[in-house]
């Protein structure tokens, strides 16, 4: 069957969106459990996600790669403690490879619009590339997908080089240029140390100071390699640094002494690697650790404290065609200009539309009432939907990727209780949706998040944190271990059979 633009429409069981660590995982478990009509789409042309985009300079993740990996395919052979992207790259396409995921999944198929067929059960898909139906929906698009660019007046009037470093220009040669940086965040973090030494100038620029750790990198020697191979030496290290990383929450939620010793800790690392007074005070944060994402690096400060590299830390006014012009009215001529600014967090909703019940919108409800989600999985009011780092499941302090498995283990548990009981479709109640954004509330007050004195990405445009899991993550993984099924709607019932 063609649709109306000459492409072939499909019909799935389940429709899986993306092919990063959620999506991925998604299709896993649900084989296993034995659902396989299972089609993904990819919006690109290989799969990775974050770790496919994002291919700047020294990026690298700032979780460990033991704990930074899949608990049921892990690795024996990382060369590093804290992977680097080709490194996790190469790790997601081999997951790909052990699994023979390539045939179930479509590249260069974008997600449009997707609107929930209250007549048929089923999810009316609409991609780049034709028309899907199914009755399951998952997206695994996550939130670090869409760059987020900052508004400053005249930037279309550039005449230099620009891109973001989610979509870095490996066909510009940044040898001996004059270049901007905007914004300071996980990005910039890891590319300026790289480029800082070949370009003529680099002016950065940096509206919040971070708090940055050292980062206990290293390769691993020829002993640690050998002793990780082995499974009980690998699963014992995993989990001594999933409860090394728990800990960390404990400051995050308020604890004064521990954000006092984690602060110590950053100042420090700040005075022994800059010296000049002026700098270390820009340098300085004026909010508690932790109110934004806490950085690891041990040579972002070096990098800054060259001779070739200028911290500006006045708000930057315009942009000329060939310059940068701070609030000051001092102009910089640049002939680059490289935007650190991160992703659209809070607002990556707005970029595709998906309609529930009686025609409501995702992006207009949740403008109105801020990201909301049941267990950070389902949303009332739109059936068989169902998202992977949805809100509230992000995590300062651990593995999003324990976060993943956990989630994906609540979906599998819901579609398998429905199809054990014959039914087709659930949708979550409001007022169990409501309980639990109620007791999240509840607990945010106080934490570091939501009163740490900063603006964040952890927070959207209503000044509310909608994307921090409060508390450890052992915690969410003992909320979702079961889908309750008493908390949702059971909108229909069929034979078991036309379930698979």
């Amino acid at each position: 069957m063609l649709d109306m633009a000459g492409e072939r429409t499909q019909n799935t069981d389940i429709l899986i969106v993306g092919t990063g660590f959620g999506g991925l995982t998604a299709a896993i478990k649900l084989g296993e459990a034995g659902f396989p009509d299972i089609l993904i789409i990819e919006k690109a042309d290989d799969v990775g996600g974050t770790w496919r985009d994002n291919v700047y300079p020294g990026c690298a993740c700032d979780v460990p790669s033991h704990l930074y990996s899949l608990s049921f395919a892990q690795n024996g052979t990382w060369s590093r403690m804290y992977p680097q992207q080709p490194e996790l790259l190469a790790y997601v396409q081999d997951v790909v490879a052990a699994y023979d995921l390539r045939p179930k999944i479509r590249f260069n198929t974008a997600l449009v619009a997707a609107a929930w067929d209250e007549a048929a059960g089923l999810w009316q898909v609409t991609t780049s590339r034709g028309h899907i139906t199914a009755r399951v929906v998952i997206s695994g698009a996550g939130g670090l997908h869409i760059p987020a660019y900052p508004k400053i007046a005249g930037l279309e009037r550039f005449a230099g080089k620009r891109f973001h470093s989610a979509c870095w220009d490996y066909g510009y040669d940044l040898t001996g240029k004059r270049v901007a940086v905007i914004g300071t965040g996980a990005s910039a973090i890891q590319f300026v140390p790289q480029i800082a030494p070949k370009v003529a100038r680099l002016d950065v620029y940096q509206r919040t100071a971070p708090w940055i750790l050292p980062k206990p990198d290293r390769v691993f020697g020829a002993l640690e390699r050998r002793l990780l191979r082995l499974a009980p030496y690998r699963a014992a290290f995993r989990k001594y640094l999933f409860y090394l990383h728990e800990l960390r929450v404990v400051a995050f939620l308020g604890n004064r002494r521990a954000q006092k010793l984690a602060m110590n800790m950053a100042a420090k690392h700040l005075a022994a690697q800059i010296s000049n007074p002026g700098l270390r005070a820009k340098l300085a944060p004026d909010y508690t650790i932790g109110c934004k994402r806490v950085m690891i690096s041990n040579d972002f400060y070096p990098a800054i404290a060259r001779d070739n590299v200028a911290l500006i830390t006045n708000r930057i006014a315009e942009i000329r065609e060939h310059s940068v012009v701070d609030a000051n009215g001092i102009e910089r001529e640049v002939d680059a200009i490289i935007f650190g600014t991160g992703f659209e967090v809070t607002s990556a909703y707005q970029h595709s539309k998906i309609t529930g019940v009686g025609g409501q919108d995702l992006a207009a409800l949740w403008d109105e009432t801020g990201m909301r989600a049941h267990n950070g999985i389902a949303v009332s009011g739109f059936p068989n939907y169902f998202i992977l780092l949805g809100p509230h499941t992000a995590l300062g302090h651990n593995s999003v990727v324990i976060m993943i498995e956990a989630q994906v283990g609540y979906i599998v548990d819901a579609l398998r209780q429905m199809r054990a009981k014959n039914i087709r479709a659930v949708d979550v109640k409001p007022e169990a949706q409501a309980a639990f954004i109620g007791r999240l509330d509840a607990r945010l007050a106080g934490t570091v998040w939501q009163d740490g004195g900063c603006s964040s990405w952890y927070k959207d445009k209503h000044g509310k944190v909608t994307t921090i899991w409060p508390g450890a993550a052992a915690a969410y993984q003992k909320a979702v271990r079961r889908a309750d099924l008493a908390e949702f709607r059971l909108l229909d019932t069929q034979a078991a059979a036309t379930l698979v």
